[in-house]
């Protein structure tokens, strides 16, 4: 995948979570914060929105760093910048004296009257301005909550020691990994996958391709030229069933999704309930390489049930050849979250199938 995008809205999980458990199965979740935040494997940056992924990546996004530094981010951080730069200067001298560190924590974090997200303290901006020029980095609480740290005691020596990259370089390396990750990808699918600047990214493809790294194909019914690295070995058959996060890599570029699977897919948080077709958290399900349905869940932490508030399976879909494996996914869900019930509601037109598989097991 080379990057996991973070979200803090646990619905059922934290979606950072969840691509692992699609891949993988039920896991020690855990794991997860060990390798992320104590054995530094993994650093949090700026990549498809916030992300984390493997420290190697870092010395290719110095020159994203670099640019921020010249004003090419949110105004409001280069503004503070500019504006007071002492400020800036003892916030960093702060977290090297007791990072890792809030900004609720700082000793003079200047808090803002107003709510939304106007609300941010100046010594939260301060804090992510120095987190976007790369002299700090995040670590996370056991609540998600940010702690501010100098990314040197983040991002090993022997990887910040490295020589920095150009441009056109950090660029190439970038594309390769996002070829690598989607496996078949349009120029502007891979320049996406990292949100890196599409003209820029454009030009690091056609050296790729012409340094062979990179094969230009044509595929049926896509309009524009696609990428996939050389001597890719593709597989025979699809045989994998899997729920998939809101934000798992798969289907975060609902453009690549419909092209590729013919799924259209919208996530519905931010739609009035009344407006929505298919519910708030909506996972879709995966099986044997085509999206054959979706599933509105919530996890009920103080009941320990996974809750299955909308179950629907796509046309021409025949329910009864996937309930039994749609099903075990959802019990693998439960398994993996803790949940010592599954409930399933009404509502959707793969309910009534599903439904009766649950009531079969419980008897």
């Amino acid at each position: 995948m080379e990057v996991v995008q973070l979200d803090a809205v646990p619905v059922i999980i934290r979606t950072q979570y969840m691509p692992f458990f699609s891949r993988l199965g039920p896991y020690r979740q855990t794991l997860f914060d060990e390798i992320a935040y104590y054995d530094d494997k993994w650093f949090e940056l700026w990549a498809h929105e916030a992300s984390i992924a493997p420290v190697e990546i870092e010395p290719y996004f110095r020159f994203d760093k670099k640019r921020a530094s010249k004003g090419e981010t949110w105004k409001s951080l280069y503004r503070l910048a500019t504006e007071e730069p002492l400020y800036v200067k003892n916030v960093l001298r702060e977290v090297a004296l007791n990072g890792p560190i809030e900004a609720k924590d700082l000793s003079d974090p200047q808090p803002r009257e107003q709510t939304g997200w106007g609300h941010r303290s100046k010594g939260q901006l301060a804090l992510n301005w120095l987190y976007r020029i790369g002299e700090v980095g995040i670590r996370r609480g056991p609540n998600f909550e940010k702690k501010f740290d100098l990314l040197d005691r983040i991002v090993p020596s022997n990887i910040l020691d490295l020589p920095t990259p150009d441009d056109a370089e950090s660029l190439r390396h970038l594309m390769l990994r996002s070829a690598r990750a989607y496996g078949v990808a349009t120029s502007r699918d891979l320049a996406d996958y990292f949100r890196l600047p599409v003209k820029e990214a454009t030009e690091a493809i056609s050296d790729l391709v012409e340094n062979k790294q990179l094969e230009e194909i044509q595929i049926e019914t896509w309009k524009d030229p696609a990428y996939m690295p050389a001597k890719t070995s593709i597989p025979k058959a699809a045989d994998a069933c899997a729920l998939v996060s809101p934000f798992d890599p798969i289907v975060w570029n609902r453009k690549r999704l419909n092209r590729l699977f013919d799924f259209q897919y919208k996530l519905e948080i931010y739609t009035p309930e009344t407006k929505r077709k298919f519910g708030y958290y909506v996972l879709p399900l995966l099986i044997d390489g085509r999206f054959v349905g979706r599933f509105d869940i919530k996890y009920l932490r103080d009941q320990k049930t996974l809750h299955i508030k909308a179950s629907f399976i796509e046309d021409n879909i025949r329910a009864e050849e996937i309930v039994e494996r749609a099903f075990g996914e959802l019990v693998n869900l439960a398994r993996f979250l803790g949940a010592q019930k599954t409930r399933i509601d009404r509502k959707g037109n793969f309910a009534v199938q599903l439904r009766k598989v649950n009531r079969l097991l419980d008897q």
